[in-house]
């Protein structure tokens, strides 16, 4: 849709935009960063074991060649002798493997975290397609490339010469040694040699990070048509919402009727309001707001009332103050306490007198009852 309507991508990427990209494997990776990484740790690793190395194989290698005459004529030792020569040589270098086995996750991982995707390894036909790979050829991509090419070459080779030109009676040198002083120098020279090469890709590695960064974060943006889709497919489309929050209600309002045959007294009124009371002297320490409503659910509430014998009392400031001020489910606040009372105290006198008692309740008149005046509300 965004691409039809011709929008520029100028939102960042969204958390589930970025968790997509995160799937399918699209997530910055720097090549010159872990080339960078890896030669520089195998670098540190040769001139600290490189030494112990060359000692271990020139050992190994010395065993190997010292046999007896009935050793040389002997087929089977000749499997023996390999097969300890081997496991020697593979000792001897073990360290450094493993040194470089963990550079060699430690680079790519530095730059975006660890991440393994199978979608990325799925084949594709637009891979195969020539008409793509020119496209490719010929992108701004393949000419940063070229350009971080090319510098890397001018870079190494200044580099390159320059440690030569430095090292260059060292190596003269390495004719007169002994095999195994020469052996040992060789290395150590090999090693400056590669540190020197990963030193100067710093600088490489240093303009391309923030390069991939800066792209990957291009590619991933979207335009301002992409984040509506995307927020309305997330959080469903509003006319959806709405029939959910309807179906809510109505079912918050069947439960809330349902209750209404339990309250104590139901105080309207009562053209507009009505909020059904329920106090439980053992369970709360003020009366609960049962039900509430106005208009059409008040009318139900009085209606319910009516048909399961609920006091229905009213009391238009009382009913208000009520209503604004609780949901259902709250107890009736302390500011109220008096009020309410002075009504469920009408209520049970009600309920005795209807039990034979003596004498009949008054009923409070409205400006008996005391509403506080951060509890009281006009029409």
């Amino acid at each position: 849709m965004a691409e039809d309507s011709g929008q520029e991508k100028t939102e960042d990427p969204t958390p589930k935009r970025l968790k997509e990209a995160r799937e399918k494997g699209d997530i910055p990776r720097s090549k010159e960063l872990n080339t960078t990484v890896l030669l520089m740790v195998a670098a540190a690793a040769v001139l600290v074991f490189g030494a112990r190395v060359i000692s271990d194989l020139g050992a190994m290698m010395s065993s190997s060649f010292s046999l007896t005459h009935e050793e040389i004529f002997d087929t089977k030792y000749l499997f023996i002798n390999f097969g300890g020569a081997s496991m020697d040589a593979l000792w001897s270098i073990l360290t450094f493997m493993i040194i470089v086995f963990v550079a060699a996750f430690v680079g790519p991982i530095s730059l975006s975290g660890w991440n393994f995707s199978g979608k990325a390894l799925a084949p594709k036909g637009s891979r195969m397609n020539p008409f793509a790979g020119i496209k490719r050829m010929f992108s701004m991509k393949s000419l940063v490339e070229l350009a971080k090419a090319l510098g890397k070459f001018a870079i190494v080779t200044a580099l390159a010469l320059y440690f030569l030109n430095t090292v260059q009676h060292d190596l003269y040198s390495l004719g007169k040694m002994d095999a195994n002083t020469g052996m040992a120098k060789a290395v150590n020279l090999i090693g400056w040699a590669f540190l020197v090469i990963s030193l100067s890709l710093i600088v490489i590695s240093l303009l391309d990070v923030p390069y991939v960064l800066y792209e990957s974060a291009e590619k991933l943006k979207m335009t301002l048509q992409e984040v509506k889709d995307e927020m309305k497919n997330t959080e469903g489309k509003p006319e959806v919402k709405g029939r959910i929050r309807q179906m809510q209600r109505e079912i918050s309002q069947r439960q809330m009727m349902n209750d209404v045959p339990d309250a104590d007294v139901v105080i309207t009124n009562p053209t507009h309001y009505s909020v059904a009371l329920k106090y439980e002297d053992n369970h709360r320490n003020a009366p609960v707001i049962v039900a509430k409503g106005a208009d059409f659910v008040a009318l139900k509430i009085r209606e319910i009332a009516k048909e399961h014998d609920v006091p229905i009392l009213s009391s238009p400031p009382l009913a208000r103050a009520l209503y604004f001020s609780t949901e259902v489910g709250d107890e009736v606040p302390t500011g109220l306490f008096k009020a309410v009372a002075q009504v469920l105290a009408y209520v049970f006198q009600l309920k005795r007198f209807k039990q034979n008692a003596a004498q009949k309740p008054v009923l409070p008149k409205e400006r008996d009852i005391d509403i506080p005046t951060e509890y009281k509300h006009d029409e």
